[in-house]
Parts: C-alpha cells; sequence; structure tokens
C-alpha cells in the first residue's frame, strides 16, 4: 500500500517533458509510482483540474528560519539554500538548523565574506545579512587587499567548510570591492579542483566605466576560462541594472563556447541589501546606477534617502540596516519592463527568490511562531510571492513561456546546478520513480502571490498542497503547524 496517492492531477516532469493527467504515488518519502489507477493509499489526496509538480528549489534564500520557511512553502517552495552570502562555520550553522527543526529542506554555500572577517579583522559574527552588514563597523575585510598570510587563512577557512558539506563558495564580491584578483583566482581554482559552483555577486553595481557591471561579468567570465570554475551569477536583474542586454550577449557567447557561467533572477525591478554595502556610499552613486538617493528606501521606517549625507549617516548608525533599492521602475517604465523580462526570461535561467529576512518594526529579526505572520513585520515582497509572480504574470497571464518551461525554471533548471557536487540534488526537481516526493500542488488559475511593498506579509495563493520529503506541510491551502520535515541538503563530508 502507497502512503499517498495525488489522483488525477496535470503532472508535470520537466526532465522528461511529461505533461498529461496521471496518479503520483508516494512511499517512504519518495517517488513510488507515477501511472494512472495507482490505489490503495493510506491516503488519497483528489487533484483533478490541479497541477502536480516538483517543489521549487530557491538557491538564493537568506531568511533560513521557520517564519521565512512557512512563507515560502506557501509560494510553492520545497527547498531552500543560502548560496549567494553563504554561512560559516559551516558545520556548527547545519547542527543549527537541525536542532531548531525547519520546514523545509535547507542548505548553505561555504560564506567567503565571513572567512574573510574572520582572517583581516577576527570579529564574531553570525552567518547573516545583518551580520555581513554590523561587521562593516571594521572595514579592513571590505576594503583591503589581503596580504598572503591573509589569503592563506582566507583559502584554508573555505576549504574547510566544504570538507564540512558547504554546497560552494558564496562570493558577493560587491561586498568587498577592495578583495584582490589573485585571491578571487585562487578560490576559484579551489573550486574548480573540488567540483563546487561559486555564487557570485558580482564585483561592480554601475553602468559606467571603469568598474562597470560589463568590467565585472568580463572578469567573471575570464575567470570562469582561466580556472575551470563554475561561475552562478546571482540575481542577473539587480546586478546587471539597465546594462542587462549586454550582459546577456556575453554569458550566452561564454556559454555557447563551453564555459561554466549560470545566471539566476527574481521578477522584480526591486532589491534589497543592507544599507552599508559600498556602492551605496560611491560619491558617484546616481550617475553611475541611473537612479537617485531616493531610489533607496529604509525597510523598516519607509524613509527615502534625501541625498549621500542622509545616506552615508545611516550606513554609520547601522550599517546592518536592511534596505530596499528601486533599480527598475517597472511599475510606470515600458523600457524598465523590458529590461526585466531579459533576466527572468533568459534561457536556461533559473528563477531563485533573495529573500530576506521577516524583521520586527525595531529592526530586529523576527523568529517567532505566530501564524499569520504578526502585521507588524516586513520584508521584500519578493520573500513571500517570488515563484507564484512569475509562474502567474510570465507564464499564465503573458504566456511567454509554456507552464512546462516555467516550472523547469523553477525546479530542474537549480537541482542541476547543484547535483554534481551535492548528489542528493539528483533525486529533487522531478516526478520520477525514486526521486524525493518533494511536491506543490497547485491551482494554475488562482496561483498568484499577494505580498506588495506595503503589504509584504501576504502569502501567496493557489499552493492546495505542498510535501517535504512526502510529509504535508500544506494540506487544503492550509498550514499545518507543527510541520517539521525540512532536511539538510549537503556535499558529502570528507573522509
Amino acid at each position: 500500500m502507497y502512503d499517498i496517492v495525488f489522483v488525477g492531477g496535470r503532472v508535470l516532469d520537466p526532465e522528461t517533458g511529461h505533461d498529461g493527467i496521471a496518479d503520483v504515488a508516494l512511499r517512504d518519502g519518495r517517488i513510488a509510482a507515477v501511472g494512472c489507477d495507482l490505489e490503495p493509499a493510506a491516503h488519497l489526496i483528489p487533484a483533478h483540474g490541479l497541477v502536480v509538480a516538483p517543489g521549487f528549489i530557491d538557491l538564493h534564500a537568506h531568511g533560513q528560519c521557520l517564519p521565512a520557511d512557512r512563507m515560502q512553502a506557501f509560494d510553492g517552495v520545497t527547498t531552500t539554500l543560502e548560496l549567494e552570502v553563504g554561512v560559516w562555520p559551516v558545520a556548527r550553522w547545519y547542527d543549527e538548523q537541525a536542532h531548531a527543526g525547519r520546514v523545509l529542506n535547507y542548505g548553505a554555500s561555504t560564506g567567503w565574506i565571513f572567512t574573510r572577517i574572520a582572517a583581516m579583522t577576527a570579529q564574531q559574527t553570525e552567518s547573516s545579512l545583518a551580520g555581513m552588514g554590523r561587521a562593516m563597523a571594521d572595514s579592513r575585510w571590505t576594503v583591503d587587499v589581503a596580504t598572503p598570510a591573509e589569503m592563506a587563512n582566507i583559502l584554508e577557512r573555505v576549504r574547510n567548510g566544504l570538507d564540512q558539506g558547504g554546497l560552494g563558495i558564496g562570493f558577493p564580491n560587491a561586498y568587498a570591492p577592495g578583495a584582490g584578483v589573485k585571491e578571487i583566482s585562487e578560490l576559484c581554482s579551489l573550486a574548480s579542483s573540488i567540483g563546487v559552483p561559486t555564487f557570485t555577486h558580482i564585483a561592480y553595481m554601475s553602468n559606467v566605466d571603469p568598474q562597470s557591471s560589463i568590467d565585472a561579468y568580463t572578469r567573471l567570465i575570464g575567470l570562469a576560462g582561466s580556472t575551470g570554475a563554475h561561475m552562478h551569477i546571482c540575481h542577473f536583474n539587480s546586478t546587471s541594472l539597465q546594462d542587462v542586454e549586454r550582459a546577456a550577449e556575453l554569458v550566452a557567447n561564454a556559454q555557447a563556447q563551453g564555459l561554466k557561467v549560470t545566471v539566476e533572477a527574481y521578477p522584480y525591478g526591486t532589491g534589497s541589501t543592507v544599507i552599508g554595502a559600498a556602492f551605496f556610499g560611491d560619491p558617484a552613486f546616481p550617475e553611475r546606477t541611473g537612479g537617485g538617493y531616493d531610489t533607496i528606501e529604509h525597510l523598516t521606517s519607509g524613509h527615502r534617502f534625501l541625498d549621500r549625507d542622509d545616506l552615508v549617516t545611516a550606513q554609520a548608525k547601522d550599517p546592518g540596516a536592511l534596505v530596499l533599492w528601486h533599480f527598475l521602475d517597472v511599475a510606470m517604465n515600458d523600457r524598465h519592463r523590458d529590461l526585466l523580462d531579459v533576466s527572468v526570461l533568459y534561457p536556461g535561467g533559473a528563477i531563485a527568490s533573495d529573500a530576506v529576512s521577516w524583521l520586527l518594526p525595531d529592526g530586529s529579526t523576527y523568529l517567532g511562531d505566530h501564524w499569520p505572520l504578526p502585521q507588524d513585520v516586513i520584508s521584500h515582497p519578493r520573500s513571500s510571492g517570488t515563484f507564484t509572480r512569475f509562474l502567474r504574470k510570465w507564464v499564465r497571464e503573458r504566456q511567454a513561456m509554456s507552464l512546462l518551461e516555467g516550472v523547469r525554471k523553477c525546479t530542474l533548471i537549480p537541482a542541476r546546478l547543484l547535483e554534481e557536487s551535492a548528489p542528493a540534488m539528483r533525486r529533487k526537481g522531478r516526478i520520477q520513480v525514486g526521486c524525493d516526493a518533494d511536491i506543490v500542488c497547485f491551482d494554475l488559475d488562482t496561483l498568484t502571490d499577494r505580498a506588495d511593498f506595503r503589504n509584504p506579509n501576504r502569502p501567496s495563493e493557489g499552493v492546495r498542497h505542498l510535501l517535504v520529503g512526502g510529509e504535508p506541510v500544506i494540506a487544503n491551502g492550509d498550514l499545518i503547524r507543527e510541520a517539521r520535515p525540512g532536511r539538510p541538503v549537503r556535499r558529502p563530508l570528507a573522509q
């Protein structure tokens, strides 16, 4: 007897191309059969008129806690990974997540930034965006070239993190623009030799030379060619700004030559990061990015900055505070909407949220158990609605691609990016016998994001059932509050 059978749903498997009515049977946390009349089962889930697909895999999620998991579950996510910034020490982070209990599957890369903080300043900080921001109080790790001894220390720490199961190297280069090319090339060679990807926030955020985004993309592609490393580009939309068309040409040419360069994007023209980011403090920020200081909005207060002095004062007061950056005006500007399309629709590119933490009014991270979330907690709406927004807007409404291809960008593409170094990912992103029972079942007609910048904590709608490892997290559209089925996604540990 099967544990659970989804009966009569529209089953999508992006690897085989299957798109048709079938039953899906689950047993012991895996998919046991796909076909017709797969009874008996301990529990039948009627799926007539619904889509049954692999759970979405988010390569870029900074929340990594219970409230963030729950909101992402309603966005169809079953695996949430912190790969751009990463964590360190890696083993301790995985132990902490297991002890806390997670709703979704979780994992992280080795956080180069945190090894740099430790090696160059001896600061103790937690592995989070806020922790990285607070460490900017001693800015040597952001602006200084590492000495030979420091570089050796950084490399050793990163190697240890990979040995402890880190999924790659998190490389947010823009937050440490002083890092030398020798250091970065050594780390890329390390990644290549071990066979893990790097997850890169490109070095420069500017549409003006020198140190433009095109400069950064050219250097990144050069690193892929010269070291053999897999260079995965995070948030292709926000780092390219208004030069995304040229950036896409460069990436496409690199891929045509066989270089390991991949991309991801989120379906918004607004980003979020710490206010202490070096690129905000650039005196030429308006000229270099095509937008004024009023495009930067303090997340908790809603304050739009008036000028550079206003911004620098806020940076000095709390460099770890989160801000919104409205880099494209997709609500009013047709040209900006076209630029966003370039990144979101990039062939073979993944959808990833860059979800950030949920914050209380005082700016501290909300880690409580209330559901629905308290009315006063806020975040970027991408923390609630990235995948449902993409499928609603680009697939259902605009029909810019088929549903199967849209689901592929949310499932198989991210799984394949990791499966060479993390074999467990070969069982995710697919609806096939033997694969993990990480499954989302949704109503395509009603699937939608509900979060916006005024109401970011409204969960998405349309996900009727969500299972992680065969255990229900959402049933008939309702959260199962006690569910904690999340399991680690990790490279095999070094022997």
